[in-house]
C-alpha cells in the first residue's frame, strides 16, 4: 500500500496540493485525473519519490517495491534491449553485477564461495533465473519481437521505445506500479495487451491516462485531483464522469425539492450499480455505491469547453466519389487504386498501419495537396472544413491575438461576439488577448475547433482532433460530433471517440481502400478474426 498523510507542495507561492490524505491499497487501480495543471504528473513524481513534498510525508508498506514508468525515451539508448527491460528491477540488476564480479575473480577465497552460496539463494528468490524470459514474455506481448530483444534501444524507432520502457515498469512483479500515459504512442494490440495485464495485476496501480476507454477497462477507483485536494470514488471514469455531471446539474438546481434530488441521484446509481458493463467492480464495491450521498460526489471545479458544430446548409444525395486515387511520398507508394464513396449520414474513421497515408489523404481532400492520379468529385451542397494534425502554419509568424486571429474565419466580425464565442471555448477576459504563437498545444487545437465551428460547414475533416487535448476537452469534442448531424471524415487513436462517433471504418493500405460499414469495436472483432 501507498498513502499520503497531510501532504502539500508550493511553487513559488503557489499551493498544488494542500493537506492531502489518500490511500491507495492493493487490489485496486486507480485512474488519477484532473484538469491541465492540476498536478497529476507532479503527484505521481511524489508518490515515486522523484520530487519531496513541502509538508507531509508519503508512506509505503516496508518492503514493498515502487515501479515507475520512464519518461526519457533516450535515458538507455546505449543499452540492450532485454537488459533495460530487466532494469526495472534494480536489485536482481545488483545481483547480476555482482555474481560477474565474484565470479571473474581469479582467486577464490572462502569467503567468496559463502558470498556465493548467499548470492545464488538471494538470484533465486528474486526470480533471477527465470528473468530473461520474463523479460522476452513481456516484450513479446506489447509486440516488440524476439529479433529486436538485442538490439540497443537507439536502433528501435521511438513508438518501440516507448514499449520497451513500458515493460521496464512491468518486469519482477512490483508492489505499486505508477503509469504516466502508459498508451501514448501504443497501438490497439499492445494496448488491448496492456487492459488484460493490469486487470489480473493483484498489487496496486495508480495510473494517468487521457485515454477514457483505458481507464474504464482498466479502472476500479478514480482519484480526482480538485481544489487542491484529492479524493477517491469507487467505479470507473464513466461512473464519475457522469456522477460529476449529475452533482453539478443539482447544485445548479439549488431551488428543487431535497426529495427530488435523493431520488434522482438514487436512481442514477442503482441504473449504475445493475450495469456490470459500466464498471468492473465486483459485488463489495457496488454496495459501495449504494451507500453514496450527493455530498459524496461533489460538483467539479474544472471546465468544460462548449463544442457544437452547425452546419449552415443540409448535404444533398451526392456528397464524395473517389476513384482510383494514388499518392506516392519520396518515391514511396502511400496508397494506389483508392475508391470509396461517402453517403449521406456517414461518419467515417479512417484507420492505416501507415498514419502518413491518411494524414495525406485528408490533406488531398481539403484541396492542400495533388493527388498523383485518380479523381475526387464533391457534391455540388457540401462545404468542407478541415483540421490539420500539423497546425503550425496557422500560428507560426503570427503577431495576432486570438481575438483578431478568430475573427479572420467569422462572417460576424463585432468584439463581442467574438469575445463571447471565444469565452465558450474557455479563452475568457484577457486569455483572449494572448499572442497565438505562443500558445500551448491545446490552445492550438480549441482555435482551430472554434474556426471550424464558424465556418459552418457540412463536412467535417479532422486528423488526430483529440491530440493534445485534456480529458475535459476530448469530452466535448466527442459530444459535439456526436451530436452533428452530418458528414465527418476523421482519425483518431482514442478508442472510445473512435466507437461512439464513426459509423463506418476504411482502412488505408497501399493497394486500395477496405470498407466496414460497422462501429469501431465491430471492425476491431472482424480484424481478430481475420
Amino acid at each position: 500500500m501507498i498513502s499520503t498523510e497531510k501532504l502539500g507542495l508550493s511553487f513559488g507561492g503557489r499551493k498544488l496540493f494542500e493537506d492531502v490524505t489518500v490511500k491507495f491499497v492493493p487490489g485496486n487501480c486507480y485512474g488519477l485525473i484532473g484538469a491541465n495543471g492540476a498536478g497529476k504528473s507532479t503527484l505521481i513524481k511524489i508518490l515515486s519519490g522523484e520530487i519531496a513534498p513541502t509538508f507531509g510525508a508519503v508512506s509505503v508498506t516496508p518492503g514493498e517495491r515502487i515501479s515507475v514508468l520512464k519518461q526519457d525515451h533516450f535515458e538507455f539508448d546505449d543499452t540492450v534491449v532485454l537488459q533495460a527491460v530487466m532494469m526495472g528491477q534494480p536489485k536482481l540488476v545488483a545481483l547480476i553485477k555482482e555474481r560477474e564480479e565474484l565470479y571473474a575473480k581469479a582467486e577464490f577465497t572462502d569467503a567468496d564461495g559463502d558470498r556465493a552460496s548467499d548470492l545464488e539463494e538471494e538470484f533465486g528468490n528474486v526470480g533471477g533465473w527465470e528473468a530473461e524470459s520474463d523479460a522476452a514474455i513481456l516484450l513479446s506481448g506489447l509486440g516488440i519481437p524476439t529479433e529486436k530483444h538485442a538490439k540497443k534501444l537507439k536502433e528501435l524507432p521511438d513508438g518501440d521505445k516507448v514499449k520497451v520502457l513500458l515493460a521496464q515498469a512491468l518486469f519482477g512483479k512490483p508492489d505499486i506500479l505508477l503509469l504516466d500515459e502508459p498508451t501514448n504512442h501504443l497501438d490497439i494490440a499492445a494496448i488491448s495487451w496492456l487492459e488484460d495485464f493490469i486487470g489480473t495485476f493483484e498489487k496496486t496501480v495508480v495510473v494517468v491516462s487521457h485515454d477514457r476507454h483505458f481507464l474504464n477497462q482498466v479502472c476500479t477507483h478514480m482519484a480526482d485531483i480538485d481544489f487542491g485536494k484529492v479524493k477517491t470514488y469507487s467505479g470507473n471514469y464513466d461512473f464519475w464522469y457522469e456522477s460529476s455531471q449529475l452533482a453539478l446539474k443539482l447544485q445548479e438546481e439549488k431551488n428543487r425539492k431535497s426529495e427530488d434530488r435523493a431520488n434522482e441521484l438514487k436512481a442514477f446509481i442503482a441504473r449504475f450499480s445493475a450495469n456490470k458493463s459500466k464498471s468492473r467492480q465486483a459485488t463489495s464495491r457496488r454496495k459501495q455505491l449504494d451507500k453514496l450521498s450527493l455530498e459524496d460526489i461533489p460538483a467539479s471545479s474544472r471546465r468544460y469547453p462548449f463544442v457544437g458544430f452547425k452546419p449552415a446548409r443540409e448535404v444533398g444525395d451526392q456528397v464524395l466519389r473517389v476513384e482510383n486515387l494514388s499518392k506516392s511520398l519520396e518515391g514511396k507508394s502511400l496508397f494506389a487504386g483508392l475508391n470509396f464513396r461517402i453517403e449521406k449520414g456517414d461518419k467515417v474513421l479512417f484507420v492505416s498501419e501507415n498514419e502518413v497515408a491518411v494524414s495525406t489523404l485528408f490533406r488531398i481532400l481539403a484541396d492542400e495537396v495533388k493527388q498523383d492520379g485518380g479523381e475526387i468529385n464533391w457534391g455540388i451542397t457540401t462545404s468542407k472544413s478541415y483540421f490539420p494534425k500539423d497546425n503550425a502554419a496557422y500560428f507560426q509568424n503570427c503577431d495576432l491575438n486570438i481575438v483578431d486571429w478568430l475573427r479572420q474565419f467569422s462572417e460576424e466580425k463585432s468584439e463581442t461576439f467574438i469575445r463571447g464565442f471565444l469565452g465558450r471555448m474557455l479563452f475568457s477576459g484577457e486569455e483572449g488577448l494572448k499572442k497565438v504563437k505562443v500558445l500551448s498545444g491545446g490552445e492550438k487545437v480549441r482555435c482551430m475547433l472554434s474556426k471550424m465551428m464558424l465556418s459552418s460547414a457540412n463536412v467535417l475533416i479532422l486528423d488526430g482532433p483529440t491530440n493534445h487535448l485534456d480529458l475535459e476537452s476530448i469530452t466535448s469534442v466527442n459530444n459535439g460530433l456526436v451530436r452533428f448531424p452530418e458528414i465527418v471524415l476523421f482519425t483518431s487513436h482514442d478508442h472510445q471517440f473512435n466507437e461512439t462517433i464513426a459509423t463506418r471504418v476504411i482502412e488505408i493500405t497501399e493497394k486500395g481502400a477496405k470498407d466496414f460499414k460497422g462501429t469501431y469495436d465491430e471492425y476491431l472483432a472482424q480484424k481478430k478474426k481475420s
